[in-house]
This record gives C-alpha cells, sequence and structure tokens, in this order.
C-alpha cells in the first residue's frame, strides 16, 4: 500500500495555533473569537454590531498609524512619502464610512435589545476615534513647520500651488482627512438618529441632538478658513481689475 505524499507546502511553519500558517499569521482563532457566541447574543444582530464597530477600530487603528508616520515623514522633510500615507490613512476612513451602512440594515425597534447590553458604551470611547485628534495635531504642526519655512501664507500655497505641488497637494490631503472624517461622523451620526431619534438619551446620557451639534467641529479648521479667504481675494482682484 503507497503512503500519501505529504505536501510540505501545506504544512505550517509559523508558530501559532491554526492549521495553517494563514491562520496562525492572522490569529483568526482568537479574532473570530471576539465576538460573542450564538448562545450569548440577546439578538441575532450582535454579531453585525460587534462585526461593524470591531473592523472599524482596525482601521482606525491603521489610519491613525499612517497619519503618525506621515508626521514623522514631515518632520524629516520627505514629503512623497507622507503624501503616500495620507492617502492611505484617507481611504481607512472612507472604509470605515461605507461600512457603517450596514447598521442601517438593523430594525429599529429590535435594536433596542441591543441597546440594553452595550451598559455606557459609547463611540465617544472608541480608541481609535480618542487618538485621531492627537495623530491630527502632530501631523498638522509638521505641515505648518514646512509651510513657515517656504516662506509661504496658506493663501499664498494655494495661489502658486503649481510651484510648490507636493506642500500644495499634502494641504489638500490634510483637508480631504479632515472632510473624511466629518463624514465619517456625521453618517454614524444619522444612522444613530435613523434607530433612536433625535430626542433620545444616548447610552451615557448625552441626547442624540447634542451629538449632532458636535459634528460640526473641525480637527484643522485653518483650512477652511483658507477656503473663504481666497474667495475674498479673489473678488477683491476682480474689483480692482
Amino acid at each position: 500500500m503507497t503512503e500519501p505524499v505529504r505536501d510540505e507546502m501545506h504544512t505550517p511553519v509559523l508558530p501559532g495555533r491554526g492549521a495553517s500558517d494563514y491562520e496562525r499569521y492572522l490569529r483568526t482563532d482568537e479574532l473570530l473569537a471576539l465576538q460573542k457566541t450564538a448562545q450569548e447574543r440577546v439578538h441575532h444582530d450582535e454579531l453585525l454590531f460587534q462585526t461593524v464597530h470591531q473592523s472599524s477600530e482596525l482601521w482606525l487603528k491603521f489610519a491613525g498609524g499612517e497619519v503618525d508616520e506621515a508626521a514623522s515623514a514631515l518632520e524629516r522633510e520627505e514629503l512623497a512619502p507622507a503624501l503616500r500615507f495620507m492617502r492611505r490613512a484617507v481611504l481607512a476612513i472612507q472604509y470605515i464610512t461605507t461600512q457603517i451602512e450596514m447598521l442601517n440594515q438593523m430594525d429599529p425597534w429590535e435594536y433596542q435589545q441591543i441597546r440594553v447590553v452595550l451598559g455606557h458604551g459609547s463611540g465617544f470611547d472608541s480608541p481609535g476615534f480618542r487618538r485621531l485628534p492627537h495623530v491630527t495635531q502632530r501631523v498638522w504642526k509638521a505641515f505648518e513647520q514646512l509651510r513657515e519655512r517656504a516662506g509661504l501664507e496658506l493663501t499664498e500655497l494655494y495661489q502658486r500651488g503649481r510651484e510648490f505641488e507636493d506642500l500644495y497637494q499634502l494641504a489638500e490631503l490634510l483637508t480631504e482627512w479632515d472632510e473624511r472624517i466629518w463624514v465619517w461622523r456625521f453618517r454614524h451620526y444619522s444612522i444613530v438618529a435613523r434607530a433612536l431619534g433625535e430626542e433620545t438619551v444616548g447610552t451615557q446620557g448625552t441626547p442624540v441632538q447634542v451629538l449632532g451639534k458636535l459634528i460640526a467641529q473641525r480637527q484643522l479648521p485653518k483650512l477652511w478658513n483658507t477656503r473663504s479667504r481666497l474667495v475674498e481675494l479673489f473678488d477683491a482682484e476682480r474689483r480692482g481689475g
């Protein structure tokens, strides 16, 4: 009787648990055990709720890390890698904005059962969300130092963008980063309002309506104010001409 040939290419070589190197490298045993089991769930949609929020935390961890790397690159005056890091961070925020739409597939009445088991859990306690302002301010400070070294006001950078292409592209990516955070927060708010209504008090005692007002806050207001200033300058130039 011929013994089966052992396929060494399918034999795990990495340490850890799992039947394959794929499972061991990604630690899928641990990852897939982080959600409640079917027996533990108070409602079927708890898996949906946990999947959306846990995967969001992973993307936020990645996005925050990329912005931090961009800041480090700028502090070394390396604009090219900083641009790439910021583009990746922006995409990560787009992903979490898209996947949050899954929460609209939850029935508003049945969502109440999930809300009960959240305790005082709130999006404000998200480690990824809390990290964003810190990395954003770090990359902004690094950008501002480069802009000042170039001897430019922000309005001048936009008026003379072709002369300072990388710096201009960086300003635009920072604007998009801030915009994507705003869009994500707005979609999160609108989904909560759709599920709970705007007169409801949230899990930490904050009315849903108040959360909506917080959305208007910008991480990088100077970039948005510059837009308004450019309109003023352009109109003044036309009148003068």
